[in-house]
């Protein structure tokens, strides 16, 4: 009887240190996905930031460029686009498409000079620049929550603990784009005779 309590006791003992992990595991792992939740929502209102900055600048540029009307729709179409995403993937995807139509707007600028030096697009183009700088600060944030977040729940035991916890990998990284992997190409003109 004496040995029936030792081992109840020790099965005892071994539940409740076994159930504290599971506990504690499970809390950082809720936390942990909450700073994922909040590192999302900067990204997304730094997105939105730049959303609505775009009408603005598109109607400045089209005061001196009513030929681009394809830039114009693309860039319009991009942003509806980031507007409509409701998750993370469809808003990274979005916001790459966005990526590629602004640049393809303000490459138009460079053919109107007049246009370079109006202070409203002067003052729309500081804005996007601040805006972009942000988006790229909050995506590095997210990207940090979402490894932190990661690596932990790939750790064991905290992979099974994630398991029976309903937390799965998340893998919504923001990543750069193909054509930000490639170099620019710079010319230079020749001397002028």
């Amino acid at each position: 009887m004496k040995k029936l309590l030792i081992v109840l006791g020790i099965l005892v003992l071994l539940a409740l240190i076994f159930g504290s992990m599971y506990v504690s595991a499970r809390n950082q792992m809720v936390t942990k996905n909450e700073a994922v939740n909040a590192a999302w929502s900067q990204v997304d209102v730094v997105l939105q930031r730049r959303a609505d900055l775009i009408p603005n600048l598109v109607e400045t540029v089209k005061g001196y460029a009513a030929q681009e009307q394809t830039v114009f729709a693309d860039v319009a179409n991009a942003r509806a686009a980031l507007l409509s995403a409701r998750d993370p993937a469809s808003k990274i995807a979005a916001n790459g498409q966005l990526d590629g139509a602004l640049g393809r707007l303000l490459a138009i600028v460079e053919n109107y000079p007049q246009l370079k030096s109006n202070e409203n697009f002067l003052r729309l183009q500081d804005e996007l620049a601040g805006t972009e700088n942000r988006i790229a600060v909050e995506r590095r944030n997210y990207n940090q929550a979402l490894q932190d977040y990661n690596t932990f729940i790939g750790l064991f035991p905290n992979s099974i603990f994630a398991g029976w916890a309903g937390f799965h990998r998340n893998d919504h990284y923001f990543q750069a784009s193909a054509q930000a992997q490639q170099a620019p190409r710079v010319e230079f003109p020749g001397p002028q005779k």
